[in-house]
């Protein structure tokens, strides 16, 4: 199998004009970084993927890149907190950005309301 290609300038530029409409220009900036994830359920071994990372609050965000315009997706809160959007894999990383923060940010209308009534 070949190595999964890097994240490319214009990847990463998709995901920060999201970012800067979501925030604000350059208030979150994601990162380069790698991980390792199992591409498919029957993968016994780990296979190395760049991806992007950005944290927002305490909320963490990852985009995987798993093959050419082929992306995964989550938001954390911890180990105990961990989302992903219904969808397992982006073949389009402005979809796969946009998913993203929109379920996160109906995910945080849902924490504040539960935090409410706990008061």
């Amino acid at each position: 199998m070949s190595a999964i290609p890097d994240i490319t300038d214009t990847e990463t530029g998709i995901v920060q004009t999201t970012l800067d409409e979501r925030w604000g220009k350059n208030k979150v900036q994601p990162q380069v970084v790698d991980v390792e994830a199992r591409l498919s359920k029957g993968d016994r071994e780990l296979t190395e993927c760049p991806a992007l990372y950005w944290e927002q609050g305490d909320c963490h965000f990852i985009i995987i890149k798993t093959d050419d315009n082929q992306y995964r997706t989550q938001f954390y809160y911890g180990n105990r907190e961990q989302f992903g959007t219904s969808i397992p894999e982006y073949d389009n990383l402005g979809d796969c950005v946009l998913s993203l923060l929109r379920l996160q940010a109906d995910h945080e209308i849902t924490r504040a309301e539960e935090q409410d009534s706990k008061e």
